[in-house]
């Protein structure tokens, strides 16, 4: 057993500090008058606490001066990874200096206080109709929707939205709502957020198993297997985090088609577009998966993905106001007029919501387009790279013809001649690689990349696949064929050093994951439950 397992290192710094005695007079000087003694013309950085222990987890009775905690708190989080080096995440970490400006001048405005902030709650309708306009809603002058926090909330909204209609058409059927009650159908590969929404508001979650045939999503014939007359809707996901796809929205509304002309029973779509909302419009604008399908009735997205605005903003946009009941819309009186909210968080900041606004502005349709192209060619280079090298196989598409393009007729530079996802490269070990090096763990090439400062996931692969694991590179606007450049070398790099036999990196698999260091996670962190429910497989694992 390692050693470092019993060590506490908050104990033994403790333990080993110069020890003072003080007279009375001057343990009240240093203790009282803390701030006086460093501010002088001894130790500068870090003032008081530059060789005493920062408080953590208490707030201290003294505090220090505002130049004195920025530097704490900046030095403290230099230790993270550096965001433009992140390729696990889809969150956009990159906007112009001067959107930059224009969020810190309205960071203070609290998005419902819409009658002190009318032009801001103007701006928000304004982005609710783009979006509507944009995803070919039947009337995008009465666009219905609102902003989010994320995907997450939006998602949610989506689903209680599609709940509330299926009791109301139990009730008035004269049917239980209770037995055997309601159930949601979505991909194994679907991400936490729709698992959440099946959990924390008692809407039972059917996983259908992805397979290699499936293209690691949802299977629409085999969805079919899990429809009755409890189903409040399905979840299609127009990009997979696991891999970039794009689920068949039009395959899975036309079988649900033929479920209704042939059972009576009508089953919505709802789209979450995370992703992909921001991408498909603008890449692959012939492509049908939004409002253009009758089935579809409401669509989330992330602003703060290939929105490209910062983190903090979702959509979540309905077909029309038939399709968010309106006992979900509440009306407030107390804040100066009457106002509508139909949103899981009450206060939210605004400045997101600013920021997707200049987007729209700023880029306009070309240029949010000039972006999903760029990235998915950034995207196609990376797969084809990696295949070349030998030593990888890629799991995500973009990179492949679509099967009715003839190979030779092909214009590379064409979008449309590839099968449709997001600009996400999703690769393995090559079977010839892993027969010929057993003793090598993919994820050490997680772990070397994090020396050289990328932010590469390594991840087992939803049910039924679980024993392929994978890494993964969610290709973003800040990420150029410079940074791919030295990527690619990084890898390959890394991936000949590890089959070096006489190499101490042969010794990763001792090595932990990164992360906040074991003193620091037993302090304010959800611990695993007894009785807790079991893991379904997707990302999130309950307690």
């Amino acid at each position: 057993m390692a050693l470092s397992k019993h060590v506490n290192p908050e104990r033994i710094i403790k333990e080993s500090k110069d020890r003072e005695i003080k007279s009375r007079s001057a343990h009240h000087l240093t203790d009282s008058n803390q701030d006086t003694v460093h501010h002088g013309g001894g130790a500068r950085y870090g003032s008081s606490y530059g060789s005493s222990s920062v408080p953590k987890y208490k707030i201290p009775s003294k505090g220090v001066d505002q130049e004195t905690a920025y530097q704490i708190i900046h030095d403290e989080l230099s230790l993270d990874g550096q965001p433009l080096l992140n390729l696990a995440s889809f969150v956009q970490t990159w906007m112009p200096p001067i959107a930059d400006k224009l969020m810190l001048e309205n960071i203070s405005k609290n998005l419902i206080d819409q009658d002190e902030y009318p032009m801001t709650q103007d701006i928000h309708t304004r982005c609710i109709s783009i979006l509507s306009e944009l995803w070919h809603a039947p009337s995008h002058h009465h666009a219905v929707g609102t902003a989010t926090t994320g995907s997450s909330e939006a998602i949610q909204l989506g689903g209680l939205a599609m709940k509330r209609i299926w009791q109301e058409k139990r009730k008035a059927a004269g049917k239980s709502i209770h037995e055997p009650g309601p159930n949601i159908i979505m991909g194994a590969n679907a991400q936490v957020a729709l698992e959440k929404f099946a959990r924390y508001f008692e809407v039972e979650m059917r996983l259908v198993p992805i397979s290699v045939e499936s293209k690691y999503r949802l299977d629409p014939k085999k969805a079919m297997e899990y429809v009755d007359e409890n189903t409040i809707g399905v979840y299609v996901i127009l990009g997979s985090t696991y891999t970039g796809h794009y689920e068949p929205v039009k395959e899975m509304a036309d079988l649900l088609d033929e479920y209704e002309a042939r059972t009576g029973h009508s089953v919505p779509i709802h789209v979450d577009g995370a992703s992909g909302g921001f991408v498909a419009p603008f890449a692959t604008p012939k492509l049908e998966w939004d409002f253009r399908i009758p089935r579809v009735v409401s669509i989330n997205t992330s602003g703060h993905k290939f929105g490209l605005a910062y983190v903090g903003v979702g959509w979540v946009i309905w077909r029309s106001a038939k399709y968010l009941p309106k006992d979900l819309i509440f009306e407030l009186h107390y804040l100066g007029s009457v106002e509508y909210s139909f949103s899981l968080n009450f206060s939210r900041p605004a400045h997101p919501i600013i920021a997707q606004y200049f987007n729209f502005l700023n880029l306009g349709f070309e240029g949010y387009r000039n972006v999903a192209l760029t990235d998915l060619k950034n995207a196609r280079t990376l797969s084809r790279a990696l295949e070349r090298s030998g030593y990888f196989t890629v799991l995500s598409d973009i990179h492949r013809h679509v099967s009715t393009v003839a190979t030779h007729t092909v214009n590379d530079g064409d979008v449309e001649s590839y099968q449709a996802g997001l600009p996400v490269v999703a690769f393995r070990f090559s079977d010839g690689f892993q027969q010929k090096h057993p003793d090598i763990q993919q994820k050490w090439v997680q772990t070397l990349l994090r020396t050289k400062g990328w932010i590469v996931p390594n991840y087992d692969l939803a049910p039924d696949l679980s024993q392929v694991d994978i890494l993964r590179v969610v290709v973003k606007e800040n990420f150029t064929e410079a940074l791919l450049d030295r990527l690619v070398a990084d890898i390959c790099e890394i991936t000949e050093d590890l089959t070096k036999q006489d190499s101490p990196i042969h010794a990763l698999s001792t090595l932990g994951k990164h992360g906040v260091s074991s003193h620091e996670r037993v302090h304010g962190r959800v611990e695993k439950q007894e009785g807790a429910s079991e893991h379904s497989g997707t990302y999130t694992k309950p307690c």
